[in-house]
């Protein structure tokens, strides 16, 4: 009888990120979550959230060399080809504009792998990410066209629940995903959120 596969380890995918030139092996959660959900199917433009220092980026530009892709992130990111980056803040009020003027349109995709500076204080870094999550599920209001896709990162812990419901609220279809990149006892999930629904700001002009 063939002994059981044993279960890929955080070291296996640094090792491998590292033979494939990635910059960080959350490189494969994007790869597999993409790979089953079919994420890129129909997508001319996609905008990356917290990108430094840019393993998603280069996944995003790996899987598919013609879309455009703008990156935004507080700290720099090296290069990537035909990558537009935009330094800055997501939870900012004046990012929103700097997207906007860069993508010059309504676009498919909002992707998302923000995670707070861990404080040490469990419950307030679940806080934290639950912010960015909410930041990115909010950007993704603004800017997705109707059947735009949001994929974004979240703990579960404290508020989860209550997260969970408010974006069943704002998005048509919403599930949770959780790739084999992850560890199993990690509360790291990934939420993705499908059809923005139209928000009352909307119908109103600039």
């Amino acid at each position: 009888m063939p002994k059981p596969k044993k279960p890929r380890t955080k070291e296996h995918y640094y090792k491998s990120a590292k033979a494939h030139g990635y910059r960080a092996r959350s490189a494969y959660k994007l790869r597999q979550i993409a790979a089953k959900y079919k994420l890129l199917s129909g997508i001319n433009t996609v905008v990356e959230l917290c990108s430094s220092p840019g393993g998603w980026t280069q996944v995003l530009r790996e899987m598919d060399s013609g879309i455009e892709i703008v990156a935004v992130d507080l700290n720099p990111m090296s290069p990537i080809e035909r990558v537009t980056f935009i330094q800055g803040d997501i939870l900012d009020s004046g990012i929103l504009d700097r997207i906007r003027a860069a993508t010059r349109g309504p676009v498919g995709l909002v992707i998302s792998d923000c995670a707070p500076k861990v404080s040490g204080n469990w419950e307030l870094d679940v806080v934290r990410q639950l912010s960015l999550a909410e930041g990115t599920l909010d950007i993704g209001l603004k800017l997705l066209d109707e059947k735009g896709k949001v994929l974004t990162k979240v703990f579960q812990g404290s508020g989860f629940e209550d997260f969970l419901h408010a974006t069943k609220k704002k998005y048509h279809s919403v599930k949770l995903v959780k790739p084999a990149a992850s560890r199993t006892t990690s509360a790291e999930i990934y939420l993705l959120a499908i059809g923005p629904i139209g928000q009352p700001d909307d119908e109103i002009g600039d």
